[in-house]
């Protein structure tokens, strides 16, 4: 073996590009891309309280926030418009405030929202009060609103499928079953019985389907981290929120409706021809439904005209999307985002509620007004999008 001399200079050069390699890698390897910031964000308006949860956003810009009373029965509107900077009751004062008008006339708790694809604002009314026991009857129900009129078009109050612990959350109007369209409701529940709800918008006809069904109920044996927290989903003493079936989303032509229970990872769907026939049982309905695999835990989704699925993710402050072949990206992360709730994506952004609904439990309440409602664009994310070749 040729041994070749070493100078000094050069053995100084080799030592300081191996410690700056060093400490290169080393610094790389300390950088947890989770916990850094991703993405833009826009704050669109600042809530002192209630918290917010629904949020409709229509191609003219108009936009529409709903503040349920289930978790407290504020004095204050349950529907509003943003006209301005300012929030004016939706579609009036009588019927988005406590008034006398009779419960099924008015609306009681805004919760889940969506718009047609014909642009008429949906939304359902849980019904529910915080502190009153049970639902009283005319209070819960799916509403249709005509946004040029600005009045309701659509009122079908929920009786045979409504139970007493319902937990009406959120809707997706199919108008391509039924002479006035299909209606799908998941009911979480308050207690231990969440269900898909079909509803016949032109008859009113409606059922609870799939009641048992794996993709229904909340996973036993489901554990999150919320805040930095480690927790065990434990049925009713869960001090995080939980429940069934919660996030729902339609496909853009209205053949798939997808759906996640809240205390789940797992993504879910079924064609509406199967979910708009009364005529198939529940036994037919889950011979259909198929896996579409693991994802976050999530409360809101929504997917836009390119099929892409966009879904909260409150154990790590983000707004995740889902492509049709299923690979994921990040489109928004920021410590701000406390639960990130409802969600509605437009052609060019993606708007979220922030109601830190995880810090709100029976008898402790560590929210931090303002609530937030933020938007972020929805360009491609090169960074997350490469694929293995």
């Amino acid at each position: 073996m040729v041994k070749y001399p070493v100078s000094a200079r050069m053995l100084a050069l080799l030592t300081s590009v191996g410690i700056a390699l060093t400490s290169l890698f080393a610094h790389a390897e300390t950088v947890d891309r989770s916990t850094l910031p991703l993405g833009s964000i826009e704050e669109v308006a600042a809530f002192q309280g209630p918290g917010p949860s629904g949020i409709v956003v229509t191609p003219q810009g108009r936009t529409f926030v709903g503040f349920p009373r289930h978790a407290i029965d504020h004095t204050g509107m349950t529907l509003v418009e943003q006209v301005n900077g300012k929030l004016v009751p939706y579609p009036s004062a009588d019927v988005s405030q406590p008034s006398n008008l009779p419960l099924a006339q008015r609306l009681v708790s805004v919760h889940g929202m969506t718009l047609d694809t014909e642009g008429r604002l949906w939304l359902i009314d849980d019904g529910k009060e915080a502190g009153h026991d049970g639902i009283a009857a005319g209070a819960a129900k799916v509403v249709g609103i005509d946004l040029t009129s600005n009045t309701i078009v659509a009122s079908v109050v929920l009786k045979e499928a409504l139970r007493q612990d319902s937990h009406m959350n959120d809707l997706r109007v199919d108008l391509t079953h039924g002479s006035k369209g299909t209606a799908y409701v998941s009911d979480s529940s308050f207690g231990d019985n969440p269900a898909l709800v079909v509803v016949d918008i032109a008859t009113g006809k409606q059922r609870r389907v799939l009641a048992a069904d794996p993709s229904i109920i909340a996973q036993k044996d489901f554990v999150t981290q919320l805040d930095g927290v480690p927790m065990r989903y434990q049925g009713n003493k869960t001090p995080f929120p939980h429940g069934g079936v919660d996030s729902l989303a339609l496909a853009p032509d209205g053949s798939r409706l997808y759906y996640s229970p809240l205390t789940s990872r797992h993504l879910w769907s079924l064609p509406t021809a199967a979910l708009a026939d009364f005529r198939l049982d529940d036994r037919q309905l889950a011979a259909q439904i198929r896996d579409e695999g693991e994802k976050v835990m999530t409360d809101g989704m929504d997917m836009d005209r390119q099929g892409r699925l966009y879904l909260t993710d409150a154990e790590h402050h983000q707004i995740l999307r889902r492509w049709p072949d299923g690979h994921l990206d990040v489109v928004l992360r920021d410590p701000r985002l406390v639960w990130p709730d409802g969600l509605f994506v437009t052609e060019s952004s993606v708007y979220v509620t922030l109601g830190q609904w995880d810090r709100l439990g029976k008898n402790v309440d560590t929210r931090k007004p303002p609530y937030l409602l933020i938007r972020a664009p929805i360009e491609p994310t090169p960074q997350f999008n490469a694929q293995p070749q």
